[in-house]
């Protein structure tokens, strides 16, 4: 079957916008909820969820910034001017292999969760295998056109979680918000830190800014994306304290498909409310997985120029595959997305500063 080729590999800033957010919702929205509750007191989350979402506004707006610096031009290419090409791609590498380490994490939380939920028989290998096929499917075409998936997945996304908002308000106590600011400096700091990780979006700016046709409003559009999952985070998590109260919270897997499970529509049009969600959600996983996979491929092109896109997705597959199949248990799964969201947020601020250091030292323009 021959691909849809299309016209222009051009992106606008409204696609990175919406590329931002369809990165950041996915898996760690399910989970979120817990962790947060399980360091604080009442509904003190909140706050650490604020704060890191505001650390996560002030390092998009500075990759963002710093790429949108260099129109055009990929990132080995600028990252070559500043830094030499050996540290460049040095640099590039570590992206790529970053970007394949999140790509397996995120196979693997989907069919755990999956496998929880809703295909209880079926083997985690088989479920993994299966999603991975349908993301080498997505990347194997053209990468505008997964800016356009974003565009109409996005939408679907938002409605389902306000619906799960909204449903959700006939089980609210407002007595389970206090006692407020209750928490310890070192459980705002811990929330914090877990906040910070589930943000961590902002991978995607480095590559894919040098689609953007014209970038110079790029950095404001890149921080309003990065505000709709912390409004969006925010408004769960208070939800979540809201019905079953920080206790309860903190002892619950994924206290969001939790809330799923207690939305019931008038009239009994859908009684199962949760499939829906998973339907939805698992298209939110999928935005998340197919860029950062797609990220890899881009990273590895760029070093790589004569080995071309197809042969590198076949090549980065098995590995990522291998690697997702690793942990044995969700305590490894667990040490697994940590390991990976320290390393994704660490490492990008490490190259800004880098980056942004040396450009001014050496006057690079």
């Amino acid at each position: 079957m021959k691909r849809f080729e299309y016209a222009d590999e051009k992106i606008s800033d409204r696609q990175i916008l919406i590329a931002v957010p369809s990165l950041v919702i996915g898996i760690g929205i399910l989970s979120l909820p817990q962790s947060l509750a399980s360091v604080t007191m009442a509904s003190d989350g909140w706050v650490s969820l604020l704060i890191g979402g505001v650390i996560a506004l002030i390092i998009t707006w500075s990759v963002a910034k710093l790429s949108a610096s260099f129109p055009n031009q990929s990132f080995i290419s600028y990252s070559s001017a500043i830094v030499t090409r050996p540290v460049a791609i040095v640099l590039t590498f570590l992206f790529a292999t970053l970007s394949a380490g999140i790509t397996a994490l995120q196979i693997r939380q989907l069919a755990d969760i999956a496998k929880h939920y809703i295909l209880k028989e079926t083997p985690v290998e088989i479920i993994s295998f299966t999603f991975l096929l349908l993301i080498i499917y997505a990347v194997s075409g053209s990468r505008v056109g997964l800016f356009r998936l974003n565009t109409m997945f996005l939408p679907f996304i938002f409605f389902v979680a306000v619906l799960v908002i909204v449903f959700n308000i006939k089980w609210y106590n407002l007595g389970l918000l206090s006692p407020a600011f209750e928490t310890s400096f070192s459980g705002y700091m811990e929330g914090i830190k877990n906040s910070v990780l589930s943000y961590a979006g902002f991978i995607i700016l480095w590559f894919y800014i040098t689609l953007v046709k014209e970038p110079k409003n790029t950095p404001k559009s890149a921080v309003l994306g990065m505000c709709i999952p912390i409004v969006l985070y925010l408004s769960l998590y208070i939800t979540c304290i809201l019905v079953f109260g920080n206790a309860v919270t903190s002892n619950l897997r994924y206290p969001t498909v939790e809330l799923a499970k207690l939305v019931e529509i008038p009239g009994g049009i859908l009684e199962r409310f949760e499939s829906l969600f998973f339907i939805i959600w698992i298209m939110a996983i999928f935005n998340t997985t197919s860029m950062v996979l797609d990220i890899a491929v881009l990273a590895l092109n760029s070093i790589f120029e004569n080995i071309g896109k197809i042969k590198l997705i076949f090549i980065i597959a098995p590995i990522v595959y291998v690697t997702s199949m690793m942990p044995q248990d969700l305590v490894q799964v667990s040490s697994f997305a940590s390991f990976i969201g320290y390393s994704s947020v660490l490492y990008t601020v490490f190259v800004a500063i880098l980056l942004f250091t040396i450009a001014k030292i050496r006057r690079v323009k």
